[in-house]
Formats: C-alpha cells, structure tokens, sequence
C-alpha cells in the first residue's frame, strides 16, 4: 500500500500540475483573444485614415542650384500618390513659390498638372536682393496638412546689378547636440542605444567632434563620436536614480557639456538589431509597469506590413521580422501597451527595389564650342516595361553651382516622410552612401515621422478637410457677406467672369456660411475678373476672393548665405552671360503661349451665329437686334428693355430675359446693353433653347463679343468687385541656339549660355535606349547633365554625369 500510495501521488500532483496549465492556457488564450480584437482596431483605424486621407507627394526638378537675377528659374512637377509612388491624376494644379528668407513670397505660379506632371518657369526680377530663397510647391489637397509636408529646396539667387553687401563678420558658432534613446526612452537597468546628433545653430549642418559620457559622480561610461553629419550612436546601461551628461570637445579645442534626457526607473525601450540580409529583431523591454503582453505594428506610408502580438517573459519579448514582408523605404515601428496605448516607435530603412536605374552615356569624353552633345539614355526598372516620365538639365559647375543634394529618390523615400532637415539627402542614394548602413541607421534614430500622430486617429473618425483636390482644375474661393451687418448670405447666385474674346463664364450659390467657389476651367494667365450677383433683383452684399496659395510655412532653417571672394570672377561672368543673352535672343526667351487651353466659348458653338460685319451696320443696338438677330425679340415694358428669346425647339417664346453677356461679363442692365455702341460689336451668338451651366438653366443666352475682347469702354456696375488675378501659368518654351551648318557655327552672335539644356518632357520606355542632344555654348568648363524622373509603375531615380567643353581652336 504504501508503495501504491507513493506511486500514486506524484501522478495526483501531475495532473493538477495539467489541470492548472490547461486553465492557464485557456485563460493567455482569451485575453490574447481580447488583445487581438484590439489590435485589429489599430489596423481598422490606420486603414480607415489612410483611405480617408490620401497622401500626395510633390517633387520639383529644379534646373539649376543658382540663380541670376534676369534669368528663368525651370521646373518640372512631379505628382505621386504618397504611398505607392505612382504619377497620380488626382490634383489638376501645383502652386509654385518662391519665398525670401523672411518667408514672404516673392514669386507664385499655378502650375498645369496632367497625368502627375506639369512643367513651369520663373523669370527673376531684377528687383530681387542677392540672397538665399526657398522655393516649395504643392497642391490644394495638400493644404489640409502641415506645410512640412510641402516640398522645399533652398536656392542662390545673385542680383549681379546691384553691389553685394560685405559679408557681416563671421560670429562665433554655437553648437546644438540631441540625444534620442532608441524607442523613446531612457530606461534604466537595461541596455539602451542611443543616437545623437550634433548640428551648427549657424547653418544647420553636422560638425565633428569627441566626446565623453559622464555619470553623475563625474566617471567615464563610454566614448563616442558622430559617424557622418554630426549623427551616431553609442549603447550603455543606465543605473536608476543616475544622471548623465556629455563633454564634447570640439575640433578647435573649445568644449561644452549637455545633459542627456532622465533616465526612467519604468517604461519600454526598444533595441533593434539587423542580423543579416533576411532578418532583424526587435528586442522589448519593460521595466516596472503592469501589463504581460505588447503589440508591433509597422506600417509604411500608412500601409500595414507588419502586425504580430506577444507575452513578455520577465519583462523582456522578441520580434523576428522577415524583411522580405517589408516594404521598401521607411517602416514605422510601434509598440502598443496591454493597456492599449502606444508606448514606443522606432524608425528602420529597407533599401528601395522598386529604383527606376538610368545610365548616361556621351558620344565623346570632350567636345569643343559649339559642338553637338548626343545622349545615349537607358532606363532600366524591376518588373515589366513601363514609361518612364524624366526631366533633363546641363548646366556649367563653378563656384557657385555644383551637384543638386536632392534627388527625387531622396526625397520620396527620406525627406517627404521624416521630421526637421536633412543634410545632403542625396547622399543615402550615391554609390557611396547606399552601402553605409550606418549613416543612414542614424538617420532613422534621430529623424522621428511627420504624416501623423497615433493619438490623432486612435478610435476617431478622421476630421473633415478644409481643402478639396482640384480634379477638373483651379478652384477659387471666396464670400458673400451683407454689405450692412457683415454676416454671412446664404443662397446668393454669384458669377466670375473676366473680359475676353475667349470667354469664360462661372457662377456659384453661396452655401451657408456664405462661401463660394469656382472651378476656373481653361483659365489661364494675368486677368481682370468681375464677380457680382444679378443687380436687377438685389444689391445688399459684399463679395470676396481668397488667397488660393497657402498662407502657412515650415520653419525649416535656410542655409546661410555667403558669397566667397573667390568666386568674383564667376559672378562676372554670370552678368555678361546675362546680358549677352538678353540682348541677342531677349525676343524669343520672354515669349509665353498659352498651351492646351481650349479657345472655344464655354458654351461651345453658339445654334446661331451673326457676324455683324457681314450686314449693313446700324448705329443703334435696338435696330441691330430687330432686323439681323432673328433670334432675339427685343420689348419694352415699363420703360425698360426685355430680351425675350425664341425657344425654338417648342414653337414658343421665352418670357424671361435671357442670360447676357458683354465679351464674357453678365450684363442685368439691358437699358445699358441697348445704349451700347453697335460698331463696337463683332458678333452676337444666340442659344434659343433653354441653356444650362452648372446647376443654373436660363431661358436662353445671348453673347456680345467686341473687336477687342475687353468690352470697350463698357462700364460694368459699381457695386461688382473687380479685382487683378492670375489664372494658370502660361508656358515658357525653352531656347537654346543650333550649330548644325557652318554658317550657324561662325556666327557672331555671343552664346555665352551656362544652362546648355532644358527638357522637362522626356518619355522614355525602360529597357529600351534612347537619344537626347544639345548643342554646347561658348562658354568652357565642366558641365553636369541632372536626369531624373519616375516610371508609370513608381520607380523613382536620379543619374548625374559631367563631360568637358574646351575651347574651339582658331
């Protein structure tokens, strides 16, 4: 028995030990459960922001790094959707500025998107001061959000009339270090990275330096120094109630001493390791804090590529994430407490696949003056044969220009996504850079992510958007107040017109608060607009035009501007390169067009048409209108003159007065119509029918178009607002000089062109080759072809290439 009964035992107790497990794991399996039903919502919710908050990316090709004063500033437009990278057709205009360093806007453009793209131009006034400028675009979509998402990119302008200013004395540079403990926080007890950043508060970029990590009892925890840019990192285990601080000392000797953040005796830290090419870990810890489980989600541009929950053991739980489920650029990492918040965020960088590769190759290695330069391009993407849409510039390298340091694949993948400046994007991207994994690592460690907050989006509807996309074209915005009480007037039938032989009508109904706006179709360069409402039934409001650019800024700091006394000779030069251009080819580099406007009237082709040249001319409009506009029966009542037209369709007659318009203008006063000089009219068109435009029917329309388009002489009411405004940009076509003949060659005209090539519209189908040429200038030196673009597919990439123009020989 008592063998039996020892035997016996143990099995009791194992299967209590059984029972217990089994309750244990039902119970993990539960809460997991429950947990899960959690996460799912932070994915539900992610997902719901990101459909209900597209992301657009604009990027800007500049032609060249400096500029002169008198000469044309080129862009091209690029449009993509913020999360794949495709050309996106969403917005149909960018806006184009550029700002002083006071952040005031200078010069302001609405460029004409199609397809994602849209080339523009700037002629720089002569008014302008030598200084550093920051030129930004984006679109009406993009002002629902902050301006650090807009795109930005510091310029040279030089005013070669005016003398430059001396240089103030240099002052003595101060020094800003940041340290940011990787996830977040400084836990104590546990190993913690930590990577910093040392930057001159003078210009903003990284300095070099040594430095010493210091507890608070004054000894050594560890050494370290910035690996590139001013950014590192360095790993030590802080102790619970200890503080740290660093001495830097600086490569001219001078030192000083910052404190690193507190240290916490509770919290979450992350370490993550990248094993190898498959692989990476993300290593938790928490430390005094209630809660048994933590969640990691990562997302990339808002798309969910990582999703995993797990137990913590001893406070400590690992995550084995295979690479190959991430998508290329910027993963966002964040870890969620039991308790459901987000606790901790770490940044990684999966170098692009999806790279748009180009090759450039010249047909010679030296060309003289005015020689022709022939471009072999090849394009090269993963994946099927695509388009590729590419911009082109070559221009000379001096002391004043040299290689862009932003490239449109820095920018999509790296500057559009990460908080405050980045030194040299474009680095992370060249030969060199690409491989160094360390740079960039530090890169994520100190750069946080900018498109949003989680606590923004957490269990909340995504709050409505000011802004709409422009999809048909630019939308301007306005109001209609009571000129006696300033209120807001609802349900106001308001109409845009601006004078001109290409006529274009607008009108809208003012919603509640009294807001108006017009889809400004086909509507393009410098232009007198009237708004107004019918003055024949009312006169009681006040109306407005809003400011369509963007009237709020980042406060990314410009670089400092500094003009060496080495470069005079060059700034010589650049002031008789621009005047010689102006003076030999002024004629043919300031003309603009207005390209892919449609010329027809915004009614189309009037049913009835009347040329009055054609007819013995009467001085009097009414005796016009009797006898050749069979259309239109004009009548008097109560003294004042109606129009009624025939509705021809019904064997009928309208009984209301038609629509009129003067060259595009609503005329309501037809006494005034009808006092009118008849010789200054060209045509009259008639709609007898019923006319529709918009939501708005009249009872007919009848359109006077003067010789001059700009109603000669008629007075439009008082009490309309009449106000100078912009439309889209007119195009600027891009001239540069052949020398194909030898007559063209001995041609005495100076061709002292620094920017030897503009292309702003090259297609090119990847994996086949293809040609571009230009011809060189008379100016030698070293020139740097910029070729850049993306494919329909969202491969983006950038390719640089220098030959060399020496000078012709007698």
């Amino acid at each position: 028995m008592k063998n039996k009964y020892i035997a016996t035992k143990p099995i009791v107790k194992a299967g209590i030990r059984i029972a217990f497990g089994l309750l244990f794991t039902v119970g993990m399996a539960e809460q997991a459960t429950a947990q899960t039903s959690y996460f799912s919502n932070i994915n539900r919710d992610l997902d719901q922001y990101r459909s209900k908050a597209l992301q657009e990316k604009v990027f800007l090709h500049l032609d060249r790094p400096s500029y002169a004063c008198g000469e044309t500033m080129w862009f091209k437009v690029y449009d993509v959707d913020g999360s794949l990278h495709r050309p996106l057709s969403m917005s149909k205009v960018a806006y184009v500025e550029v700002l002083d360093a006071a952040r005031k806007p200078v010069l302001q453009a609405k460029v004409a998107l199609q397809n994602g793209s849209g080339n523009g131009s700037f002629s720089l006034p002569l008014e302008l001061k030598s200084g550093t400028y920051t030129v930004r675009a984006y679109t009406n979509w993009m002002k629902n959000y902050s301006p650090d998402f807009y795109f930005e990119q510091s310029v040279t302008i030089l005013n070669t009339f005016q003398q430059l200013q001396p240089q103030e004395a240099q002052q003595p540079k101060g020094y800003a270090i940041q340290f940011f403990p990787e996830g977040g926080n400084l836990v104590a007890g546990v190993p913690n990275k930590v990577a910093f950043k040392a930057i001159s508060e003078q210009n903003g970029k990284g300095i070099t330096f040594t430095a010493e990590l210091h507890d608070n009892r004054g000894n050594k925890v560890a050494d370290f120094a910035p690996h590139k840019f001013g950014m590192g990192h360095f790993t030590f285990t802080p102790e619970p109630g200890n503080k740290y601080v660093a001495v830097v000392k600086l490569n001219d000797n001078r030192s000083f001493s910052t404190p690193l953040p507190d240290t916490e005796e509770q919290g979450y830290s992350l370490l993550l390791e990248d094993l190898d090419e498959q692989k990476l870990t993300i290593t938790v810890h928490q430390k005094n804090l209630p809660g048994d489980q933590v969640y990691l989600l990562g997302h990339s541009r808002q798309m969910i590529t990582f999703s995993e929950s797990t137990f913590l053991l001893q406070g400590t739980a690992k995550f084995v994430i295979d690479k190959k489920k991430l998508a290329d650029g910027i993963t966002h990492f964040t870890l969620f407490s039991s308790q459901q918040q987000p606790v901790s965020q770490r940044l990684y960088f999966k170098s692009p696949e999806n790279v748009l590769d180009l090759k450039l190759v010249t047909n010679q290695h030296q060309y003289n003056t005015r020689d022709k330069v022939t471009l072999d391009i090849l394009a090269q993407a993963p994946g099927n044969e695509a388009m590729a849409n590419l911009s082109m510039a070559v221009y000379k390298l001096d002391s004043l220009q040299a290689a862009p340091t932003i490239s449109i694949n820095s920018y999509m993948w790296l500057t559009s996504d990460l908080k405050g400046t980045i030194e040299e994007p474009a680095y992370y991207f060249s030969a060199v850079g690409a491989s160094d994994k360390q740079a960039m690592d530090n890169l994520m460690l100190t750069h946080g992510w900018s498109r949003f907050t989680w606590k923004d989006i957490l269990g909340k509807e995504p709050a409505p958007l000011a802004y709409v996309p422009e999809y048909n074209g630019h939308l301007l915005t306005g109001k209609v107040t009571y000129k006696s009480t300033g209120e807001a007037a609802p349900g106001v039938l308001t109409y845009l017109a601006s004078p001109g032989s290409n006529v274009r009508f607008y009108s809208s109904t003012s919603a509640a608060d009294g807001s108006i706006f017009f889809e400004l179709k086909d509507f393009a360069g410098p232009k007198d607009v009237y708004v107004q409402s019918d003055f024949s039934k009312d006169s009681v409001y006040h109306f407005q035009l809003f400011n369509t650019f963007s009237e709020k800024y980042s406060d990314r700091k410009l670089p400092e501007f500094n003009i060496l006394p080495s470069a005079s000779q060059d700034l010589t030069q650049r002031h008789i390169q621009l005047q010689a251009r102006h003076a030999y080819f002024g004629n043919i580099i300031n003309k603009v067009t207005a390209v892919g406007i449609d010329s027809i009237p915004f009614y189309g082709q009037a049913p009835e048409q009347y040329k009055l040249d054609d007819y013995k001319r009467f001085q009097v409009m009414e005796e016009v209108l009797r006898e050749y506009v069979t259309g239109v029966l004009v009548r008097k009542r109560r003294g004042k003159f109606h129009f009624m037209v025939l509705d021809r369709p019904n064997r009928s007659t309208f009984q209301n007065n038609p629509m009129v318009l003067l060259d595009g203008v609503p005329v309501f006063d037809l006494d005034k119509m009808m006092a009118f000089d008849p010789l200054k009219i060209k045509k009259v068109d008639a709609f007898t029918t019923k006319f529709y435009t918009g939501a708005q029917m009249y009872e007919g329309l009848v359109s006077f178009t003067t010789y001059s388009g700009d109603m000669a002489g008629f007075e439009v009411d008082p009490r309309a607002l009449l106000q100078s405004y912009e439309g889209l940009q007119l195009y600027r076509e891009f001239y540069a000089p052949t020398y194909e003949t030898a007559e063209q060659k001995s041609s005495t005209l100076a061709d002292f062109r620094n920017l030897l090539h503009w292309a702003p519209e090259l297609k090119v189908q990847t994996g086949n080759r293809s040609e571009a040429s230009f011809y060189t200038s008379d100016e030698a030196g070293t020139y740097l072809v910029v070729l850049q673009g993306v494919t329909e597919n969202g491969a983006a990439g950038s390719k640089t290439y220098t030959f060399k123009v020496t000078p012709q020989l007698p």
